[in-house]
């Protein structure tokens, strides 16, 4: 008997890791929370599920950076704020392999991987290639307060970073002595002072050599290295506070985030707003756009996962995570349907058709007092007498009256 029910737990067991891992390959999102844990969406089931264990759960194991492993989507590349990199398997529901690219200070604000290399930029600027077995094969300066770099998905030798008061700069890996373009910061403003710099988040254009960033003075900006100027093409200002977020629905428009919680699509060819998006609470860390559908999926401090319909402002999905969220990945794997929009709460009172003639008066009348005292016995005696005192003196004036 014993034997059995060994056997039968042992099935038990093997039946739920196949659930487990079965269910790790049909995610469609993958979120990095502040605490370090990896999450993956299952958008046709609509629910989610930690792909890390409660063990993990650490303010230094907080992700910083995301990225793709290989073209098919099946790795998942993560790096914490202790400037560890590890690979989570799509096919395998498990991290698969764990790096310590140490290098700098800060924790690492980008990541990528090309030819087999990884891409990593910390805070402080430092750009190194890992290859063979974490030795660094390219190192590069590109100076301190980074806050993004990205690489060029259609030609990953370039890459691009920027920060605090530390604007565009292009570089090539094969050619890292110096950078291949540096932006110039805009002309002084009305007043002739200066515009800070402050680059929060940038994306390659595709099929073109721009690059679009936001800022944390609320700019969206175009620089095209091929023109001939290090100035901007095209600058616009949205909104009121830091734009945190962006990712490029096409190569004419973007959507981007602030941290009020405002996301809004944004036109690049005339430099304008098209609509915005609903249903924020808080700031917006990550945006993703997915390839080939018109959604976006965004996150950010309330703890959300949206999925938006980009050419509406739709809400098709939300998910609570529970956690802060930092990073967001949207594969290219989706066979869901478009559902339909998901309501809001309407907070409208409707009227009871039975009172509809019903004046104010009564309604206040129905309400309890808050915080005061019911009236005594005396006072209500006292009232009911001086009611009667009154009616009878008008009964005397009446017959005084009558009599006259």
């Amino acid at each position: 008997m014993n034997f059995e029910n060994v056997l039968r737990s042992a099935i038990k067991i093997n039946d739920v890791i196949k659930k487990g891992k079965m269910a790790a390959r049909m995610n469609n999102v993958f979120v990095g929370a502040e605490t370090g844990i990896l999450k993956g969406v299952n958008i046709e089931k609509q629910s989610w599920a930690n792909l890390n264990g409660a063990k993990m759960v650490d303010k230094s194991q907080e992700i910083s950076a995301m990225c793709w492993g290989n073209s098919q989507q099946t790795e998942v590349c993560i790096a914490n704020k202790s400037q560890v990199v590890k690979v989570y398997d799509t096919e395998a529901a498990d991290f698969v392999e764990e790096f310590d690219f140490k290098g700098g200070t800060g924790s690492i604000k980008g990541l990528a991987k090309y030819d087999n290399a990884y891409i990593t930029c910390t805070e402080s600027g430092l750009i190194k290639v890992w290859k063979d077995n974490e030795e660094c094969q390219v190192e590069i300066q590109a100076g301190d307060n980074i806050n993004r770099m990205r690489n060029n998905p259609q030609c990953p030798h370039l890459l691009a970073t920027g920060g605090k008061e530390n604007d565009l700069k292009i570089w090539d890996i094969n050619r890292p002595e110096k950078p291949t373009f540096a932006a110039k910061n805009v002309r002084c403003d009305w007043l002739d002072l200066r515009v800070p710099i402050w680059v929060l988040d940038l994306r390659f254009i595709p099929d073109s050599e721009k690059v679009a960033i936001c800022s944390g003075h609320k700019h969206v900006r175009v620089y095209d290295p091929k023109c001939g100027q290090r100035r901007p093409v095209l600058s616009m200002e949205f909104d009121e506070h830091p734009i945190t977020a962006m990712d490029l629905v096409n190569d004419m428009q973007t959507v981007i985030g602030n941290s009020k919680g405002t996301m809004a699509l944004v036109d690049l060819r005339k430099g304008r707003l098209v609509h915005k998006y609903k249903g924020f609470a808080g700031s917006i860390r990550s945006i993703a756009c997915h390839p080939t559908m018109p959604w976006v999926t965004s996150c950010g401090l309330d703890r959300f996962l949206r999925i938006h319909e980009t050419k509406s402002n739709k809400l098709l999905y939300k998910f609570y995570m529970k956690s802060r969220l930092n990073c967001v990945l949207f594969s290219k794997r989706i066979t869901a349907e478009t559902p339909a929009e998901i309501d809001e709460i309407d907070i409208t009172v409707e009227k009871d058709s039975g009172r509809s003639g019903d004046s104010d008066e009564d309604v206040w009348d129905t309400l309890d007092t808050v915080g005061g005292s019911k009236p005594s016995k005396r006072k209500q005696n006292n009232t009911e007498d001086i009611d009667e005192t009154k009616k009878n003196t008008n009964e005397k004036k009446l017959k005084q009256n009558l009599s006259v």
